[in-house]
């Protein structure tokens, strides 16, 4: 597969432009709407929360920003990327190349543009007053971590998909829910320990956790937490190759 993927390497590249550009090609901003989507989501929680809800959580906009943005990444990835191979369909029936360059280039084009967003955390860090810190020299393994997360899961459900129309469906409302047991709004601290067990079942809750220790509270992250992600990462993405290995066999004859 490594093999395939260094001689189809033009392709991927090729694959992962057009994937960050095709989305918004005809729009007047163009791939800025990667970044206004997060901050008018932004906009509307910073003044929901603070002002209906009563949160009291200092400087809550950045607080905010610093958990959607890789929530935006990792939603995007998700969503786009389930239904990659049926959308792609006429295309795997004329012309031989890896499979796996379509969920690949997903997941590859939405961390470009998490890393291009991730300017407007340090803008945000910068006019809020609370500054940067070593820390952030630990973004790449929160980053790597959620990448290999991300495409595990990507993985299974676009090779998946392809034999069960609905489960597109079934993933978005399940993303939905978990939105909620992310800590994207809130703090896990405002929970008892028992909860705070319960939520880190989660993944992404331990990964959003672990930029807000880098950006916004300035510490280390949990370490152990964040090990135990990034092997269950792992084990993800060697049961997604696994998956797709497996059923991509079929691709060509069911979509």
């Amino acid at each position: 597969m490594i093999r395939e993927l260094y001689n189809y390497r033009q392709l991927l590249k090729s694959n992962v432009r057009k994937e960050i550009r095709g989305k918004y090609k005809g729009s007047f901003l163009g791939v800025l709407w990667s970044f206004v989507n997060p901050l008018l989501m932004t906009l509307v929680y910073a003044i929901v929360f603070p002002f209906i809800l009563r949160n009291s959580q200092e400087h809550y906009t950045t607080f905010i920003v610093i958990a959607i943005l890789p929530w935006t990444w990792f939603t995007t990835s998700i969503s786009q990327g389930t239904n990659c191979i049926l959308m792609q369909g006429q295309i795997l029936k004329k012309v031989y190349f890896p499979r796996i360059i379509l969920p690949l280039s997903i997941v590859l084009s939405t961390l470009i543009n998490f890393l291009i967003s991730c300017l407007i955390i340090l803008l945000f860090l910068l006019f809020s007053g609370i500054g940067f810190s070593w820390y952030i020299l630990l973004l790449p393994v929160v980053v790597i971590t959620q990448f290999i997360l991300t495409l595990g899961i990507v993985l299974i459900t676009s090779s998946i998909d392809v034999y069960i129309r609905d489960l597109e469906y079934i993933i978005n409302f399940f993303i939905s829910m978990l939105f909620y047991a992310t800590p994207v709004l809130y703090s896990m601290d405002m929970f008892p320990k028992k909860v705070q067990m319960i939520l880190h079942l989660n993944p992404m809750a331990t990964i959003i956790e672990s930029y807000r220790n880098i950006f916004f509270y300035q510490r280390m992250p949990n370490i152990l937490g964040l090990a135990i992600v990034f092997i269950i990462s792992l084990l993800l993405l060697i049961l997604g190759i696994f998956t797709f290995t497996k059923l991509e066999k079929g691709f060509a004859e069911e979509v």
